[in-house]
């Protein structure tokens, strides 16, 4: 009908085909997405508006793949109707964007079945690790064959290009359909403001997208390739030494500091009288994705982790412990530096200008430093971060005697064995920094099969989803890490480093999931449980045994360790003693790379959108009772100060903060 009408041109046919082939392409990834990753609550109704915002992103880069042809087509000697070359050459780009196009959406589902965000430029952080990261996929999905669709996917596609060619020839044959170089210019114009996005002069943007309440919708709006293009030139580290400066009093009001005005981060600190004449030993110990909500110590009725629950009624125990962003290598920058990594889409230890740090662990004079790791330590470039510790003896990468279990090499229980060893054999006092990773995708190689003494348990798959948990690997890899502190402090407490040893446990970052069970609902509706994790101080000859409720931070564990310790240190950042007496005002910064930064206190959770300017402000204590509405604005602007404040803060100490 419209060759026969309006006379288009063929070319402009096809392209109009297409337009169609590809709108189903992204139709169908958005709605597999929604359908394998809706949070309960939100039904398709819900959704319509974030389709819809979609279908905008959608045809844009339809409109960027398809602009060339029609803009090339404007000379018949380059219309794919030409030849047969020409044919082929249009069919087989269309190809190889198919190809592109499909990658992106594999990445981004596979974004959201990881962390439940949408694909952005930090996944360049892993591709920049490439071969571990494919030694991870490899070793955690079905890659052959995902490979394998892929490529059926993209000839399948190419054989629609080609039948969709044909069926143009066959319904515009013999009808002599002029060239006519104006429908092409129109249909450009057409295609460009499809990529402009908005019927006003403003595009449209990635921020358009953080409109809705619910994160979700967002990140249902935006598709992979929109997203991963606008957060590419967000990679490169940033701050405003000017807005630091003007929201330092905010700080020093919050941290309790002398110094209010003039911007000043070196304090020189004394030892308390409760601190340790005996120079302990201090060995801290990262754990890879300890969720706080998935452990016993929460109250989870699955009882993961029994053992390290044990602990936490001999130690001093945080319960409500914060990451300040979600990442293993940011976690190991916040702990050695006191600053949270809060540049969005670029770990901090990928950043050449960043790597030069100041850290309280050089502090420790006469000390012998250790670094234990089961893999390699260029993953994520966490060696450029422990180059700043003097000293530090480095246990990572292939050990002759023990063999690797998966792409993060030896178990953790050989690793915790190993430095037990060390332990045993130092001549003096001694630091050391262990990073397990047993917790972590590929669930189902982390636990050695020769390890006959640990019992796997099987769970209903129903029971194990209400409970936070994906699959009875990752259940089970999490009752592993348990089994492997029991092994490490059996021995550990028989030896003689043991008495006068400060164990710290830290999770280094949580898992997105369904805490309801044992928290109240904004912990999984705002993500809490994504940096929501144990902290524990461990010393039974040394610490006397608490149960601490207030909110703490990662960045407070050094202080924190210093505070212990009988000697003068400077602090130079942003945590602090936990155990000091006089500290008040808890709370910690938040932030992730869906652009939001926030604070939680003992008592509220704010947050805000960097894009939409949205802010919100919830109640985290449900047995406290809520604010009037003046209280509440009160509040609610207070902590929107104190966010941006530790925002930039942390932005410029990153790049301010020197080891010497």
């Amino acid at each position: 009908m419209l060759s026969g009408r309006i006379r288009i041109p063929k070319t402009l046919i096809w392209v109009i085909n297409l337009l169609g082939i590809f709108m189903l392409i992204f139709t169908l990834f958005r709605l597999i997405t929604f359908f394998s990753f809706r949070p309960s609550g939100i039904d398709f109704a819900q959704a319509v508006p974030a389709f819809w915002l979609g279908l905008r992103y959608d045809l844009r880069w339809i409109a960027i793949v398809l602009l060339p042809i029609v803009l090339l087509s404007t000379l018949p000697a380059l219309s794919p109707f030409y030849s047969e070359r020409n044919k082929k050459f249009w069919t087989l780009y269309l190809a190889v964007l198919t190809l592109v196009i499909f990658f992106f959406f594999a990445a981004g589902f596979g974004s959201f079945a990881y962390n439940q965000t949408p694909l952005d430029a930090g996944a360049m952080n892993f591709a920049e690790d490439f071969t571990i990261s494919v030694k991870m996929i490899w070793q955690t999905y079905p890659l052959l064959w995902m490979l394998l669709g892929l490529g059926v996917a993209v000839l399948f596609f190419r054989w629609m290009y080609h039948k969709s060619h044909w069926q143009v020839i066959t319904q515009t044959d013999g009808l002599g359909i002029p060239h006519r170089p104006s429908y092409f210019f129109i249909s450009a114009w057409v295609l460009l403001f499809l990529i402009h996005g908005s019927v006003s002069s403003i595009p449209l943007k990635r921020r358009d997208s953080f409109r809705f309440q619910q994160s979700f919708l967002s990140y249902l709006a935006i598709n992979p390739l929109q997203n991963f293009a606008a957060t590419l030139s967000l990679r490169q580290p940033s701050y405003n030494e000017d807005r630091a400066r003007a929201l330092y009093p905010v700080l020093a009001h919050w941290m309790d500091w002398t110094e209010t005005e003039r911007m000043q981060f070196h304090r020189t600190v004394g030892p308390r009288s409760t601190a340790a004449e005996s120079r302990p030993n201090i060995v801290i110990v990262q754990c890879e994705s300890f969720s706080m909500y998935k452990s016993s110590m929460s109250g989870n009725p699955l009882n993961t982790t029994p053992y390290v629950d044990s602990l936490s009624k001999k130690g001093i125990f945080f319960e409500r412990c914060f990451a300040p962003t979600f990442s293993t290598a940011r976690a190991l920058f916040a702990i050695l530096t006191g600053i949270p990594d809060a540049q969005l889409f670029k770990f901090s230890s990928r950043n050449p200008k960043a790597l030069n740090q100041y850290t309280l662990i050089n502090s420790l004079e006469g000390y012998e430093k250790h670094y234990f790791l089961g893999g390699d330590a260029e993953f994520n470039n966490f060696e450029g971060v422990l180059r700043n510790i003097e000293g530090l003896q480095m246990h990572t990468g292939q050990r002759p005697s023990i063999p690797p279990i998966n792409v993060w090499g030896i178990s953790d229980k050989d690793l915790l064995q190993e430095a037990h060893s060390v332990f045993n054999n130092a001549k003096g006092p001694f630091f050391a920094y262990i990073q397990t990773s047993g917790n972590h995708r590929p669930f189902q190689r982390s636990i050695p099969p020769s390890d006959s003494a640990f019992k796997r348990d099987t769970v209903d798959q129903v029971i194990l989803e209400k409970y936070g948990f994906e699959s009875v690997d990752e259940y089970n890899a999490f009752r592993y890490t348990d089994y492997c502190f029991r092994t490490f402090f059996d021995k550990a407490s028989r030896s003689p480093y043991f008495a006068n040893t400060i164990f710290v446990l830290i999770g280094d970052h949580g898992v997105a999931g369904n805490a309801n069970a044992v928290y109240p609902s904004i912990w999984t509706t705002q993500r809490l449980t994504d940096q929501h994790v144990p902290l524990l101080f461990y010393a039974p000859s040394l610490l006397a045994p608490q149960r601490r409720k207030e909110v703490v931070s990662q960045i407070d564990v050094m202080p924190t360790v210093a505070g212990l310790l009988h000697r003068t240190y400077q602090n130079r950042t942003l945590g602090r003693d936990l155990l000091d007496p006089h500290l008040k005002n808890h709370f910690a910064f938040v932030t992730n790379a869906a652009d939001r930064i926030g604070v939680v206190t003992d008592d509220y959770f704010f947050v805000r959108n960097l894009n939409a300017g949205e802010e919100q402000f919830f109640l985290v204590d449900s047995t406290r009772k809520p604010l009037e509405a003046g209280q509440k604005r009160k509040m609610q602007q207070s902590l929107s100060d104190l966010t941006f404040a530790l925002f930039e803060t942390s932005r410029y100490l990153i790049m301010n903060n020197p080891r010497n």
